[in-house]
Formats: C-alpha cells, structure tokens, sequence
C-alpha cells in the first residue's frame, strides 16, 4: 500500500481524502472495502520514514485545516525502484494494477513497459517450471505442485496480455 499512495502522489501533491478516493476509483468495486483509516495510517508512516513531507492549508471557517501531502527527493526514488521492480507472483493482482493506473496518471512509466516487463519476468518463471518438471518422475508431488505453478503463471501470462490490451487502447485514445 505503501508504494500505491506515493505513486499517487507523485502526479500532484494532495489530501488523504483525495487519495482515498482516487484509489477507490482505481480500484472499482474492490476499492469499496478500503478502510478509510489505512490511507492516513499509510500517509503517517511515510511522513515518519522520510519519504513525504505534510503541510498544512487554511481551512474554511466550517472546516478545520487540512494535511496537503507531497513527495520527498527520497520518496520519489522509491517511487521508480517501485515501478522498476518486477516481482511475481504476489497473492493480490490489485497492487500491480494499481501500479499501472499511477504509472499513468502521473506520467512516471508506460504501463505498456510495465507489462511488457512483468511478462518477460513470466516468461522466464515458466520455462524454468517447464524444465523442473521435465525432470520430475512421473508421479511425484513436486510434479503436481510444478503443474500448478505453471498453471499459475500461464493465467497471469493471460491477464497481462488483457492489461497490455487495455492500457494500449487507452493510450491510443488520448493520444488520438
């Protein structure tokens, strides 16, 4: 969550509320379970490691002043050592396409590359998994458990190839 909420304010600096709802937005109807709490708990802990700065804004009379959140220098190199990563397989799929929808918005990476990062990484996983259980007896439980892995990974190969097609017409359609 951590990366998420720095990545979203690497396109402009903003207010808890503001990224809660573009998250949620991001999300669609998994974004509805989001704990309002988690984003502010999330903002503290990165104020407290360094990686964003918080200045308060006047409030309205009816309102009391707000928390506008920013970036550090040190939050934005996490920031790209976050969107250069490619790590897989992870048990949520929300986070990685959280990643892409803040690539985008803040205009850090084309999503695309992303893609095209993570599937080589794929890729690679898979044809190791191959080779594994090539080697296997038939029979045995390493096999059936390399059976799996590779099932995994040929569904995750299926998904990023509908990402790759989503966020390639998307940028198709701003562009045009």
């Amino acid at each position: 969550m951590q990366d998420v909420v720095l990545a979203m304010l690497a396109k402009e600096p903003t207010h808890g509320y503001h990224l809660r709802a573009r998250l949620r937005q991001a999300l669609g109807p998994l974004g509805e379970a989001m704990n309002a709490g988690q984003v502010y708990v999330t903002l503290a802990r990165l104020e407290k490691a360094g990686l964003v700065s918080c200045e308060r804004t006047d409030g309205l009379p009816d309102r009391p002043d707000r928390k506008v959140y920013s970036l550090t220098a040190a939050g934005q190199r996490r920031v790209a050592d976050w969107l250069a990563e490619v790590s897989w397989p992870k048990p949520d799929l929300a986070e990685f396409h959280l990643k892409l929808a803040a690539a985008a918005a803040a205009r850090l990476a084309d999503p695309v590359a992303l893609v095209g990062a993570q599937r080589r990484e794929l890729l690679r996983r898979l044809r190791d998994a191959q080779r594994a259980a090539m080697a296997e007896p038939d029979g045995s439980t390493a096999a059936l458990l390399l059976e799996g892995v590779m099932l995994r990974l040929q569904a995750d190969l299926r998904w990023l190839d509908a990402c790759e097609r989503t966020w390639s017409a998307g940028m198709n359609e701003s562009e045009g």
